[in-house]
């Protein structure tokens, strides 16, 4: 089962989840997943077209918002249209978690509480400081 890590009361992350993992996924709780991990990257790793078809069995939607390097707009739109019980999630968690506090910022949301929680996390986002602060100001 993937490590799935709570950032906030509506969102969480992890790392690459199994087929096998919805049931259980579901089963928590959760209603939405994000998948912001491309197609491809591993040989082993689940296809888009695989966990859409598992999460929608499990009566869960899905979207896919893949990205590699800084969050994609589509990414971060995914998160801030999210509604509670939503998991992202990416190869290592890392990119689901940087969209997330991209949202959070864009949300209007401290800067130092989205850093905050992200390490209790288990997630250093200290180098998005001065990115998250100019977003929220907006």
């Amino acid at each position: 089962m993937a490590d799935i890590k709570q950032v906030s009361q509506r969102f969480s992350v992890a790392p690459q989840i199994a087929l096998g993992d919805i049931p259980a996924i579901s089963s928590m709780g959760y209603r939405h997943i994000i998948n912001n991990r491309p197609d491809g990257e591993e040989p082993d790793q689940p296809t888009s077209e695989e966990i859409e078809a598992a999460a929608r069995k499990e009566g869960m939607t899905y979207v896919h918002a893949p990205f590699v390097g800084p969050p994609t707009a589509e990414a971060v739109k995914a998160v801030m249209a999210a509604s509670s019980n939503t998991l992202a999630y990416c190869r290592s968690g890392t990119r689901s978690v940087t969209a997330w506090a991209l949202a959070e910022a864009s949300e209007g949301v401290d800067p130092e509480d989205i850093v905050d929680r992200a390490q209790e996390v288990g997630y250093n986002l200290s180098g998005m400081r001065g990115q998250l602060r100019r977003i929220a100001q907006r």
